[in-house]
This record gives structure tokens, C-alpha cells and sequence, in this order.
């Protein structure tokens, strides 16, 4: 869907870098070393979003790190567009409606640090839900849009996740 909409593929890495979830930051070289692309291509792109007010900056002693501008009037939006390409909306829908008591679902490893690595890492909360769907919905959510899924199911909310809560309160 975004690569249909948006032709520059460091721009696409970019938008699922810093809205795939709140507080990713970033700075060029770092940003070129992860998405395996010339500092060029990505200063270019950081500069476009910068300008157009999606991304703010701010200096970390002498290096420049970036994150998605919060306050942005479509902040929001470019969220759930980010959700909806990365598969996260259908994944969690489909869980939530059928795994049984869902207390709470947490997305976690490369995802939760806005990397698109191919497999998505989860964490569900909840009693006696139903394993036997969650091995086939994993089948069937690859399938759909080409991504691993990896859950693990626990009883407690685990303490600490890092990642971030998408379903539950």
C-alpha cells in the first residue's frame, strides 16, 4: 500500500522507522547503517520530512537525532497507515476475535523499534486461549503480508515489555 503511494523506498523505511510506534529516534549514519542505504539518500529524505513538519531534530552533543513529530496534525494518521502496511491492524483484529480472553497484546523485538525485519514479535496476555487458532493464524498472516509471527502467551503481564501495547489497557 505505502510503496504504491510513495515511490522512494529510504522514505517508506523512514515513515516505518518513526511511526511504527511512539519514541523512535534515530540519527543519519545510524539510520544508513540500519536500512543498508547511502547517508546521501537518507540526509535527502530526513530533510523531506523534516520540511514538511513530520520529523523534528534536535542536537544530542554533535549529532543530529530525529523523531516523528507528535504535535503534527497528521500524526495520527500516518500511524495507522504505518499499522496498516506493517500488517499490525489485521494481526491484532484477527487475535483479538478469535484467541479467546485477550487481556492485553504487546508488539515487541524489531517492530517495537520501528525495523521491518520480515517477522513480527508479539506478547498476548491471557487465559486459556486458544493455541491450536494462534499456529494457524501465524500460517495464514504470512500468507497475507509475507511477515513471520512469532507469539508467546503468558498468564501475567509481564512486568517490563520493550515494545509497545496494542490492545488492552
Amino acid at each position: 500500500m505505502l510503496d504504491s503511494l510513495i515511490t522512494s523506498k529510504t522514505r517508506i523505511k523512514l515513515l516505518v522507522k518513526f511511526f511504527s510506534s511512539e519514541g523512535n529516534v534515530g540519527y543519519l549514519r545510524g539510520l544508513a547503517e540500519e536500512f543498508q542505504e547511502s547517508t546521501n539518500s537518507v540526509r535527502v529524505e530526513l530533510n523531506r520530512l523534516s520540511e514538511a513538519g513530520l520529523l523534528t531534530s534536535g542536537e544530542n552533543g554533535k549529532t543530529k537525532l530525529y523523531r516523528a513529530n507528535e504535535t503534527h496534525p497528521f500524526y495520527r494518521e500516518l500511524r495507522n497507515m504505518v499499522s496498516k502496511f506493517l500488517g499490525l491492524d489485521q494481526l491484532v483484529e484477527q487475535i483479538v476475535l478469535r484467541m479467546g480472553p485477550v487481556e492485553k497484546a504487546y508488539v515487541v523485538g524489531d517492530y517495537a523499534r520501528g525495523i521491518d525485519s520480515g517477522t513480527i514479535e508479539m506478547i498476548l496476555v491471557g487465559r486459556a486461549l486458544d493455541l491450536e487458532y494462534l499456529d494457524f493464524l501465524a500460517n495464514k498472516t504470512y500468507e497475507k503480508i509475507q511477515r513471520k509471527v512469532s507469539v508467546t502467551v503468558t498468564e501475567q503481564d509481564p512486568e517490563e515489555v520493550e515494545g509497545f501495547l496494542v490492545y488492552g489497557v
